[in-house]
């Protein structure tokens, strides 16, 4: 007998938004997506004998968890009549589920004995079929009343009369319902009946089912699928702890460090009662941040880029945060597709934030081709993400697999970023320019740039960049691992509390190490630090790939082009995310430091 398959893919709860039906509105949509979220499409309850329907979802290769295809894909046999089809919402698609009802029939507390479910004729193309997929580890997915159950085709006996082993399908499905009053609680698989594969050969393809009563409650029913072990584990804890304490170390070496210097620099900068000797001998010494006080607000290259982003990043943070909490409110991770759905209508209510912050940056740097900063804004991130799914997309089709996202569902997409997400662009952009888009540097811009001194190499802008990623990636290193964990190794990750403590810590670590290179830049009369700034927070996203591809090497088996093709897109597609959302995070705060510390001198 095999036991129950071990690997723990997110479970779902069904939506009810049909990615086919392009007539909605975009706000009629968006209000699917919410029910869709929050509650189920049924009550999950049940009078004896009530019909209860198995689903069929995907099958595919046990180290490729993207590599996904139609369960039918391979010659699995199935009883007479039409297939039909659970279409769920729009992160299930985007997910590659397709639930298709295996037609097994199944009775609420009714068991059921060894029965057949249909004969299976074995032919060459079949036999080959098999062994491919056996001898790849394939497995397969089904669900029963929103809850999952997994098992592998079959598996490699050893032969005395084969060096590569005896391929056996397993052609009996043991289903083990649990269930409390009329709810069902809990579903599990065994596998029996191991058959080689030959051709010209008949296989009977069977079922039994067990009902066996239990006291968990309806609301504890996922808690089978958590990892507790490995999720809280006790690096898991400490590395939360480390992270917290190298956050109060550094906010308060920064703020000794600076305020002690600031102190001084103000103290020697604002003597009025010096006799003219000392004063002169102090304003040819002078040196430093001051210096540069008529440059330092000067608008930077590529003003709508930097606008574009900047506003991008912030709405990304919001963004970010929006999810987390709502995952801790409700248990998004008992859904199938639920986070993804849910980051798509919350970016798309978010955009006014990307376009009242770019807004405002823009025309507070003298900007005058806003709608430029505009579109840019509001297309930046969507598209980035629309090119690398393209190609992505265009493998998946090639493949044949699940993965491949269908024309409607694109076209669903298309619609709320067209009728929800551009126009709160357009709104926030115009709220901007008119609310926070009057200039209010504290320092005249000079009409002649100051030329910028040589300095020492630790000094120039791509080095501050390069490192300033270093720390806010030390201080999420250990989340990554179980997060990258989570996605690709079948883990279910429910502990949004620990996210959400990370992610505070990832904000405030990235904009104090952000400040200080600011700092040391502006010191070393380099007035260039917006860029700067932002590419020195950014530069965090560029070690978080860099581990991607040790994680890929190392902890995954992961093999083939496909599965290669998704596993980087898609952490490229991750990564630009964090690096866009962690530079405008440095961007803004360094932002409020340099007026701060400009407020109190004496510009000429």
């Amino acid at each position: 007998m095999v036991e129950r398959f071990k690997i723990r893919p997110s479970p779902s709860m069904s939506t009810s938004i049909n990615v086919r039906s392009l007539s909605f509105s975009a706000f009629f949509v968006v209000f699917l997506f919410f029910s869709s979220v929050f509650a189920s499409e049924s009550d999950h309850k049940y009078q004896p004998e009530d019909p209860v329907t198995l689903w069929v979802n995907k099958v595919g290769p046990y180290n490729n968890p993207q590599e996904t295809y139609n369960y039918f894909s391979l010659p699995f046999c199935h009883a007479s009549g039409n297939l039909a089809h659970k279409w769920g919402g729009l992160g299930e698609v985007l997910g590659g589920n397709e639930l298709i009802d295996s037609q097994i029939e199944i009775k609420f507390q009714k068991n059921v004995d060894k029965t057949a479910i249909c004969q299976m004729a074995l032919d060459e193309t079949k036999v080959k079929q098999l062994k491919d997929a056996i001898e790849n580890s394939y497995w397969f997915e089904l669900f029963m009343d929103d809850l999952p159950l997994w098992g592998f085709v079959g598996e490699l006996h050893p032969d005395k009369n084969s060096d590569n082993g005896k391929h056996v399908l397993y052609t009996h499905k043991n289903i083990i319902v649990k269930y409390n009053k009329d709810q069902i609680i809990h579903v599990n698989l065994t596998q029996e009946s191991p058959k080689p594969l030959d051709a010209l050969r008949t296989l009977d393809m069977t079922y039994s089912v067990k009902w066996v009563p239990t006291n968990i409650t309806f609301a504890r029913r996922f808690d089978v699928y958590l990892d507790y072990p490995f999720f809280e584990h006790q690096i898991h804890w400490f590395s939360i702890f480390n992270s917290f304490m190298m956050v109060i170390f550094l906010t308060g070496l920064v703020s000794m460090i600076l305020m002690r210097t600031l102190r001084n620099d103000y103290a020697k900068y604002a003597r009025e009662d010096d006799d003219l000797e000392t004063l002169e001998r102090d304003v040819s010494e002078e040196s430093g941040w001051k210096l540069v006080h008529g440059d330092v607000f000067r608008p930077p290259r590529n003003l709508f880029v930097l606008s574009a982003v900047v506003g991008t990043g912030a709405q990304l943070a919001l963004l970010v945060l929006l999810v987390i909490l709502l995952a801790i409110i409700g248990m998004l991770y008992v859904g199938r597709g639920a986070i993804v759905t849910t980051f798509i209508v919350c970016y798309a209510l978010t955009s006014f934030i990307s376009g009242y912050v770019s807004g405002g940056m823009y025309s507070r740097n003298g900007g005058k081709n806003w709608i430029k900063s505009m579109i840019l804004t509001a297309s930046l991130f969507p598209f980035m993400c629309f090119g690398i799914g393209f190609i992505l997309n265009t493998v998946a089709i090639f493949y044949g697999s699940l993965a491949a996202i269908p024309f409607g569902t694109m076209v669903v997409v298309f619609v709320i970023w067209a009728f929800i997400s551009f126009p709160l662009a357009l709104l926030g952009t115009v709220v901007g320019r008119n609310w926070s888009g009057s200039p209010n540097n504290p320092c005249r811009v000079k009409t002649i740039p100051r030329p910028i001194p040589e300095k020492k190499w630790y000094l120039t802008p791509s080095v501050v960049s390069l490192m300033g990623g270093l720390l806010p990636f030390g201080s999420i290193f250990i989340e990554m691992y179980f997060v990258f964990t989570s996605f690709w190794n079948y883990k279910v990750y429910y502990v949004y509390g620990f996210m959400l403590l990370v992610f505070l810590i990832l904000i405030i670590v990235t904009v104090c190490v952000t400040i200080v290179g600011t700092y040391f830049l502006l010191n070393a009369e380099n007035y260039h630090w917006q860029w700067t700034s932002f590419f020195s927070a950014a530069s965090t996203a560029v070690y978080v790939y860099l581990y991607s591809i040790y994680y890929y090497y190392v902890k995954t088996k992961m093999s083939g082009f496909f599965q290669t093709s998704f596993y980087f897109g898609y952490t490229l597609m991750f990564c630009l995310g964090l690096g866009i959302l962690c530079g405008a995070v440095g961007y803004l705060g360094s932002n409020l430091f340099v007026r701060r510390i400009y407020r109190n001198i004496k510009c000429d």
